[in-house]
């Protein structure tokens, strides 16, 4: 392999040795070589130790204390300096030849003010894990085509808003110009910010064709753990506040699914967290510097009903080809 200065790989890790030397087998082993950064959160185990001893060409960078999966990205960034990084997961595993195709997707980026590129990865079973995100009015963001059948991951249509975190790709002009992750969000719903700063700014974001990777998913806080749980409410709760949700014209809408989702995980799963979490991150967004959404990054077309079902597991892999 040849070394390339164009692509930064940062991981970000906390524990989960198996995940992470799977991860990293996988990263630097690429077909073109990228510099490879491990941020190594605090992990209540031995994993950076044995990062450092596996993998000693790799950059690897430790916090003193936990700092979440944000803070921890924006250390893995700064550290950097190519003109494209990656942001993987330490649950993910590449694609021999996902740098090569990044590069070739995203050659002249800046120069289109394009910002950001969405990666298509494949769950383990073959469905798709995820192809970026889109947002509706409210500002609630969702994962494009999340349980579909490969043949129906469309690069185009839902219009991409931004790259889900799992696998992310940005130009580093873009994050110059914006700024990094909002630490305010420990973790859960910081690309989606990221996503609505860039568009704001005019950059847009490109669907990269063909899976890159595969997300084993949950290696972090768990899926639907009380971790998890609490944290991805406080982030919908902190950006309903910065992006003054509950001051627009969709605030009624707004309002009405939080009371619907909130009372339905309460009652049929007794989940205090959620709730809770939002109502965290709602009183954390009163610091936040008040903006508005981007309305060309918002997908108007989402209606209520739509946005409903949206949250549900099966709404891509049932989506109508017909709105395809």
């Amino acid at each position: 392999m040849t070394g390339s200065p164009d692509i930064d790989i940062v991981i970000p890790v906390y524990g989960g040795w198996d995940f992470v030397r799977t991860c990293l087998q996988a990263a630097t082993q690429q077909s073109v070589a990228a510099r490879v950064i491990v941020v190594d959160d605090r992990s209540p185990d031995d994993t950076a130790d044995r990062v450092a001893a596996e993998f000693p060409d790799v950059t690897l960078i430790r916090n003193e204390r936990n700092l979440g999966f944000a803070r921890a990205c924006n250390a893995g960034l700064a550290a950097g300096t190519a003109r494209l990084v990656m942001l993987v997961n330490s649950d993910v595993v590449l694609e021999p030849d996902a740098v090569e195709r990044v590069l070739t997707a995203m050659p002249d980026e800046a120069s289109r003010r394009v910002g950001s590129g969405a990666t298509l990865l494949l769950a383990p079973d073959g469905t798709v894990d995820s192809y970026g995100i889109v947002a509706d009015v409210t500002g609630a963001g969702f994962v494009r085509f999340h349980g579909a059948a490969l043949p129906a991951a469309d690069p185009v249509d839902p219009p991409v808003l931004g790259p889900y975190g799992a696998v992310a790709v940005y130009v580093r002009a873009a994050l110059d110009e914006v700024g990094l992750f909002d630490t305010n969000i420990f973790m859960y719903g910081e690309e989606l910010d990221l996503a609505f700063r860039l568009r704001a700014a005019t950059w847009t974001c490109v669907a990269i064709e063909g899976p890159l990777g595969t997300h084993l998913g949950g290696a972090s806080a768990g899926r639907e753990s009380a971790r998890q749980r609490r944290l991805s409410g406080f982030a919908r709760g902190y950006l309903l506040r910065k992006y003054g949700v509950l001051r627009s014209r969709w605030a009624l809408r707004a309002l009405a699914v939080e009371i619907v989702v909130s009372g339905a995980r309460l009652v049929l799963r007794r989940d205090v967290l959620s709730l809770r979490g939002r109502w965290e991150g709602w009183r954390r967004g009163a610091d936040a510097p008040r903006t508005a959404l981007p309305l060309d990054a918002v997908d108007d077309s989402i209606d209520l009903r739509q946005s409903m079902r949206m949250r549900g597991d099966r709404y891509w892999a049932e989506r109508p080809a017909a709105s395809r």
